[in-house]
């Protein structure tokens, strides 16, 4: 007979999701800076995109492999805990050494070591951030599950608004040095990393260590699972993941349309607002990737970032009263909407400081994109797959932003002339068109829970 899963305290709850505080440090570093630092070691502004394919193309392997071994993992770190700490180790290292790709010059140009610490480095994250998504389908009953993502929203938010601010930080307060001579990246964004990656470790080695992952059989016990139940052959192997895909529950199917538009826009708001602000804003070329008003316009966005990451933080604490009061799919579709709000009022502003303002509906919907997918999703996924089913469900993230990738610089050239801020733009209009999908979402359980 199932047993019932017991309540978390808020701080059991707190300690699950504590490691994302500093993935997302290190997400954050790489939002705001990976564009910078790939045209401070020679990209053009064209090719970005392309150079950022990395990320989703990473996630698109990584996620469902790591998936599929951590359901089935079971040792003295549990069953999530020794990929979240592998991952962490190997996360840190790329970010110790990709900003400092001009130091490599001798063994191969350093916007190829660049490229490829990118890549690992985001790959690691996604061998970390995975398993923290099924740990909390995990540890917390379903009535908890929107309290736990919107815990997990808050801390990755916070680390968001940490990691985006220490450019800016670092060199308007402490004065460290903003420019570098060209193929090479400014001190303020090579030691933004070494206290990024220092606190990614730090703080997945809290939440691996201060979180007690449920043996074998009381998972079982708590999921309804047969305790010496065999893994169905059925599922194994090449074959077996299409089958996975197959007999996916219908609400991912609905789901992933609503990722599509919005992690579309996501891509695109990433790799290109640094450009648009600098040219819409700073008044910067097309072709400048090295003044002093590309970096200040550089350093802006990181502050950017971080206010729409804080708006996220504060929207994420209001999220799961707002869910029980109209649901989860009321509360996702105005985030949404906020977000293409946002995105859609920024070609009317010139003045930097009234750019907070359009950060704020970006917030929204970056908190809801967060936690309110995964939190109709972990209901209707089996719990003996739900590493595997949410490491497939990174498809509807890694897929748009492969598409947007090969898209967006055709894009800005031939439709927008290569006026970034038209990108963001067009951003906002998916997030509209995500925040109409999201009617046609079926969930299997109350929506309320």
């Amino acid at each position: 007979m199932m047993k019932k899963q017991p309540k978390l305290n808020f701080w059991q709850i707190w300690n699950v999701s504590f490691g994302f505080l500093g993935i997302q440090m290190g997400f954050a570093l790489q939002s705001a800076n990976v564009s910078r630092i790939l045209s401070n070691l020679g990209a053009d502004l064209h090719s970005l995109s392309l150079f950022w394919l990395a990320a989703p193309v990473m996630g698109l392997i990584v996620q469902p492999i790591v998936g599929s071994a951590s359901d089935r993992t079971w040792n003295r770190f549990g069953r999530r805990g020794p990929y979240l700490l592998g991952g962490a180790i190997i996360a840190a290292f790329a970010m110790f050494l990709m900003p400092n790709a001009g130091m490599v010059v001798a063994l191969m140009p350093p916007l190829i070591f660049g490229a490829i610490m990118f890549a690992l480095m985001d790959g690691s994250f996604n061998i970390t951030m995975q398993p923290f998504r099924a740990l909390v389908a995990d540890m917390v009953s379903t009535d908890q599950r929107t309290l736990g993502y919107s815990i997990q929203s808050f801390l990755i938010n916070t680390g968001a608004v940490l990691g985006s601010i220490l450019p800016f930080v670092l060199t308007n307060l402490l004065g460290v040095q903003n420019t570098a001579p060209s193929g090479q990246v400014p001190p303020s964004v090579i030691w933004s990393f070494y206290i990024g990656g220092s606190m990614l470790l730090l703080s997945v080695v809290w939440t691996v260590f201060r979180t007690k992952e449920y043996p074998p059989d009381e998972y079982a016990d708590y999921k309804g699972l047969e305790k010496d139940a065999v893994a169905d052959p059925k599922f194994k192997g090449i074959m077996g993941f299409f089958r996975l895909i197959s007999h996916a529950p219908k609400a991912m199917y609905q789901l992933a349309i609503v990722q599509f538009f919005s992690w579309f826009a996501l891509y695109l708001m990433w790799v290109y607002t640094t450009s648009a602000v600098a040219q819409h804003v700073w008044g910067c070329a097309i072709d400048d990737r090295s003044s002093d008003a590309y970096n200040a316009a550089g350093n802006w966005v990181g502050l950017l970032f971080g206010a729409y990451s804080l708006f996220a933080a504060i929207f994420s604490i209001l999220m799961p009263r707002l869910a029980h009061k109209f649901g989860r799919k009321t509360t996702y579709s105005f985030a949404l909407v906020a977000g293409g709000i946002g995105y859609i009022s920024m070609l009317g502003i010139t003045n930097q400081y009234l750019l907070f303002i359009p950060m704020i509906g970006v917030g929204i919907a970056w908190a809801g994109i967060l936690a309110m997918p995964y939190a109709i999703l972990s209901d209707s996924v089996p719990a003996d797959k739900m590493g595997v089913y949410m490491g497939i469900f990174n498809f509807t993230i890694a897929g748009p932003q492969i598409i947007s990738g090969f898209l967006a610089g055709a894009i800005l050239k031939y439709f927008f002339h290569e006026q970034a801020i038209y990108i963001l733009v067009l951003s906002g209009v998916c997030m509209l068109l995500g925040a109409i999908a999201v009617s046609f979402v079926k969930s299997t359980k109350t929506e309320t829970e």
